[in-house]
């Protein structure tokens, strides 16, 4: 009879998040545990936290419940985000057994060849200043698209953000190191790289948060448009005042780096971005988004943006939707404000009603759903090359344009992994 320990994971949050989970399964793999579907009974079950949100908080404590109820005598890890800013209250939820930080998220192998099901739960964390490593990580869910860690943490100190508290300062990898890891994604098959990070457009630090800049964005992007094998990348979300014309015009120029931004905005009123603590005004993403389309018209552009800040009163929200009404762009993420524990947005008021947040995110859904629409048919009847995924759901397949937009067709296993030139309806 066999004695592998089994592992099962669950991710919440973003795409950092994702290349990192996958980056923990291999370890573990490597260790000899045996990865199984979160749904399935497994020995060991592994949350990796965001902490963006509150449902996100809420999720993990409900994802917790429920393995208590199929697997009571499962050790259960909790990690990420949220397990970085309250590991106490972590540990309190019932069946959890390991609580680890940001500074021993990838030690978790070593944890686990001693932790035992007990009483207590065990914290392993530290300040968030003692975090300065750098962990290379990146996602092989399918050989298609794959998420690539290039940065980590932020320097900046927006009001309502709790990820550099979570994630420590601003630091990279080596543009060296990065180039491995796609030659090396690229002989596993991978066809497309989305290039990830907390504040991609500040990579350059190093791994001790000392280095300042001795390789930019910019040189990064160059470098990997050499390597051979890979012909897709993009690039996950860049602040817009670190998005600068030497990177669009690469961009532009460029056969591999996809006609696809997005850039968070995250409010279209010039006095809530001041009391964001936003890097930037609304001109400037005018200016951006402006550059853009004047050199790529087909190019999609994604928004973030945060409704029901503090403060922001029906005209400013006015403000914000009559902006993104008249800015072409192509889709919007909406963020409903969510009060966050040590965030300077805590001492603002007035504070915007629940349900005014929910109103005015249902308000710029909708909106985004019309944008969307508009964008797709502004390019009905072009021919443009779509990548297509590799797994089958109800007899369908889905890949994506170069400029992001979905395909859905019926499945061609002959298409899995493949570029195919396709019409635009």
């Amino acid at each position: 009879m066999s004695t592998q320990r089994t592992v099962a994971f669950h991710t919440l949050g973003c795409k950092l998040n994702f290349s990192e989970t996958s980056t923990l399964s291999r370890h573990l793999e490597a260790e000899g545990f045996l990865k199984k579907e979160f749904e399935e009974a497994a020995d060991v079950y592994v949350i990796n936290t965001c902490s963006v949100t509150d449902n996100a908080d809420k999720e993990c404590r409900q994802l917790v419940r429920r393995i208590q109820r199929r697997a009571p005598e499962s050790l259960v890890v909790i990690t990420g985000c949220y397990a970085q800013l309250k590991p106490k209250e972590i540990s309190e939820i019932p069946g959890v057994d390991l609580v680890l930080g940001a500074a021993e998220k990838f030690n978790l192998a070593t944890h686990l060849r001693e932790l035992t099901k007990g009483n207590s739960s065990k914290i392993s964390s530290c300040d968030i200043d003692a975090v300065t490593g750098f962990h290379a990580s990146w996602s092989v869910n399918d050989r298609t698209r794959t998420f690539l860690k290039v940065q980590d943490g932020c320097d900046y100190t927006c009001s309502f953000c709790t990820i550099p508290m979570a994630r420590g300062k601003s630091r990279s990898d080596s543009i060296e190191n990065v180039l491995g890891h796609a030659r090396k994604l690229a002989e596993g098959g991978v066809k497309e790289i989305v290039l990830t990070g907390v504040n991609l457009g500040d990579f350059g630090k190093g791994p001790d948060g000392a280095k300042r800049h001795e390789e930019s964005f910019y040189d990064l992007v160059q470098a990997l448009d050499e390597v051979a094998g890979i012909e897709r990348y993009r690039i996950s979300s860049i602040e817009p005042n670190l998005l600068t014309e030497d990177i669009i015009s690469f961009v532009a120029g460029s056969k591999k780096f996809m006609p696809h931004f997005h850039i968070p905005l995250q409010s279209g009123s010039n006095d809530i971005l001041g009391r964001m603590r936003r890097r930037y005004r609304r001109e400037l993403y005018t200016e951006r988004v402006e550059a853009i389309k004047s050199r790529m018209p087909h190019c999609s552009i994604g928004v973030d943006v945060i409704v029901g800040f503090p403060t922001e009163s029906d005209a400013h929200f006015r403000e914000t939707f009559d902006f993104l009404h008249g800015l072409d762009v192509s889709y919007l993420h909406v963020f409903t404000y969510s009060e966050r524990a040590g965030t300077g947005a805590l001492e603002l008021k007035p504070v915007v009603p629940v349900p005014v947040r929910n109103e005015r995110n249902k308000t710029l859904r909708n909106l985004s759903y019309l944008k969307q629409q508009h964008f797709t048919q502004q390019h009905a009847g072009q021919v443009r090359p779509v990548l297509f995924e590799g797994h089958e759901k109800n007899g369908l397949m889905e890949g994506y344009t170069d400029n992001y937009i979905r395909i859905s067709t019926p499945y061609r296993a002959e298409w899995a992994n493949a570029i195919v030139d396709w019409t635009v309806q």
